[in-house]
């Protein structure tokens, strides 16, 4: 588990409360499971969870027959896909789980639920885990689980709701929505830490989703992920819609997954939210059946797999726009399927390995200063190492335009076109470690890189840009072309500039150099004793 640290982060997975407790104990019951394994489990009863407190909490509104609902029968199911709330029969509420939870065809019965669940909500149709009666999985420590899920909830139901709201523990008004979403989520981090590599496959960093995010603040509009993974993105992405007086609707969602099982988790956890998503029919290769072809999306958010060597490639492509990647090496493939479905005025924000930024081989060079020349890098910002679960190398993330024409940047008077330039933000001494290996942006971090990017672009409210050494720079393309077309941020934003400590040179240099004379003395002392200790055990040197 991570430590806790020193820190003002309200979101740091590393600051919660009874997220973690909750944590302890489920991790408790896995026992010898893979975390793999038991991942789909727990989050299958969280979802279960989420969709049987939805149900009971609008039984109770039509119970109570009050307003619209005077009449209203609160066994028809319609009643409840009207609300866009998911239908739950008697035989799937937690409830009836819950009352059966120490009895040995628990598993069954689950199995059972999430069947019948899927079978009156075809917008379920093939996402739940049923395969909780398998004989590897106890079914003592399935029903411990189910009971410890059960204290999720911490809220009281009333007859009649205000608002769809409830009352919390302490008194705080609290949707199931909200203590549910953040115990998935919560669930989602800890399980890609407890798989290591192979947790990158479904999930993305929060911190690094926040900054891409409020880098790119889309606040209506299409949005776009062709390597979602578990859904973070779209998660984060409604988040900031309603965090800035928006509402869940002014965005559109659209993304597509290629392993079934992350897609199921991707379903599962934007429908805990209740956001609608186009996930396309089914499972799929993004490069071998794109599941959008026409889809030109206002943002495009991702973080596709890291260099990923084995992949499929069409050399006649149409998103082959600016080069034909190289087939050791499906980067640029990422990069060019995001232009392609830019919309006219669209931005994309996502993340790549650092090699991204430099590489010549194969082509990926040309590929790049054809990017380049075509003026679509708005920003590129070098990240610190230890962010993702998945992988230790240095990752980076891109921010590409379709059209910077006619966007003006500056205080007033001052204005200037952002037309070929580039925005270079050097984050790399960013972060916060929460344990041994694994780091966090902070809130000071993430607003520090995001305001750098606004201002820069001129946006409204935003302070006046201004070139940092050691942090942010923004170059001309004539610049970059001058460093060979590569897009490190090193490379443009110099050195740190070092406070004078107000001490004279003349004065400075025999202190220093005094200093190291005497280290040279100690140094030599303790030589001279290591040499006498070994010839006293007779390895005389």
């Amino acid at each position: 588990m991570p430590k806790k640290k020193a820190s003002s982060a309200k979101d740091s997975t590393a600051n919660l409360g009874f997220e973690a407790k909750l944590w302890l104990a489920a991790d408790k019951l896995r026992n010898n499971m893979d975390a793999a394994e038991y991942k789909h489990v727990v989050l299958g009863l969280i979802f279960l969870k989420y969709i049987s407190d939805s149900f009971e909490e609008h039984h109770a509104k039509l119970q109570a027959g009050q307003g619209d609902y005077a009449g209203a029968n609160p066994e028809d199911p319609d009643e409840y896909k009207a609300e866009n709330v998911f239908w739950v029969p008697s035989d799937s509420r937690w409830s009836y789980l819950q009352a059966h939870a120490k009895q040995p065809t628990i598993g069954k019965i689950v199995d059972d639920a999430m069947v019948a669940i899927e079978r009156d909500n075809p917008r379920l149709k093939g996402v739940l885990p049923k395969d909780y009666a398998r004989p590897a999985l106890d079914k003592h420590r399935l029903g411990e689980l189910i009971d410890l899920i059960g204290t999720i909830s911490m809220i009281a139901v009333s007859p009649s709701p205000p608002s769809g709201e409830r009352v919390g523990v302490r008194g705080q008004s609290l949707r199931s929505v909200d203590i549910l979403g953040r115990v998935y989520e919560y669930f989602l981090t800890q399980f890609a830490s407890a798989e290591g590599k192979n947790g990158g496959q479904f999930y993305t960093p929060s911190c690094v989703v926040r900054l891409l995010v409020e880098m790119l603040a889309p606040y209506k509009g299409r949005i776009y992920d062709p390597a979602c993974g578990s859904g973070g993105m779209f998660v984060q992405s409604e988040k900031f819609v309603e965090s800035h007086g928006g509402k869940l609707g002014d965005i559109s969602i659209y993304g597509q997954e290629s392993n079934a099982t992350t897609r199921r988790l991707a379903i599962m956890n934007l429908a805990i939210r209740g956001i609608e998503a186009d996930f396309g029919p089914e499972h799929a290769d993004t490069f071998r059946r794109d599941l959008h072809p026409d889809l030109r999306a206002d943002y495009v958010i991702a973080n596709p797999p890291f260099n990923d060597s084995d992949w499929f490639r069409k050399d006649d492509d149409v998103r082959w726009q600016f080069g034909v990647p190289p087939k050791g090496n499906a980067n640029f493939a990422w990069v060019q399927h995001f232009i392609h479905h830019l919309a006219p005025q669209g931005m994309a924000g996502f993340v790549l390995a650092n090699g991204s930024m430099s590489s010549n081989q194969s082509g990926e060079g040309d590929i790049r200063r054809a990017l380049i020349e075509a003026d679509l890098v708005d920003c590129m910002v070098a990240l610190p190492g230890q962010l993702f679960y998945s992988t230790q190398i240095p990752v980076c993330l891109w921010f590409l335009v379709k059209s910077k024409s006619g966007k003006k940047a500056g205080a007033k008077g001052q204005e200037r076109d952002r037309k070929r330039e580039t925005l270079f933000i050097d984050a790399r001494k960013m972060g916060t470690l929460i344990d041994r290996v694994h780091r966090e942006l902070t809130d000071a971090d993430i607003e520090k890189i995001v305001s750098t990017y606004h201002a820069w672009r001129g946006e409204k409210g935003a302070v006046v840009y201004e070139d940092i050494a050691g942090f942010c720079k923004s170059a001309t393309t004539d610049d970059i072309t001058a460093h060979g077309h590569v897009l490190t941020p090193g490379r443009y934003v110099g050195a740190e500039e070092v406070e004078n400590d107000g001490e004279p040179f003349e004065e400075k240099m025999p202190r220093l150099v005094a200093e190291l004379q005497a280290q040279f003395a100690e140094s030599a002392k303790l030589e001279a004793q290591i040499r006498a200790n070994l010839k006293g055990l007779g390895y005389g040197l």
